[in-house]
């Protein structure tokens, strides 16, 4: 019962975080980064 109690209330506070990351622009920032690396593993940039 108590367990269930925590993991809803984790599940709850991920979901709010999350979404607080995305709203921010986190997503963009995260994803520029992420092409940047492949780029440059491949040799292009």
């Amino acid at each position: 019962m108590k367990r269930n109690i925590i993991r809803k209330g984790l599940l709850i506070l991920a979901v709010l975080l999350l979404s607080m990351g995305i709203l921010e622009g986190g997503f963009k920032d995260i994803r520029n980064k992420a092409i940047r690396i492949c780029y440059e593993c491949i040799g292009i940039g």
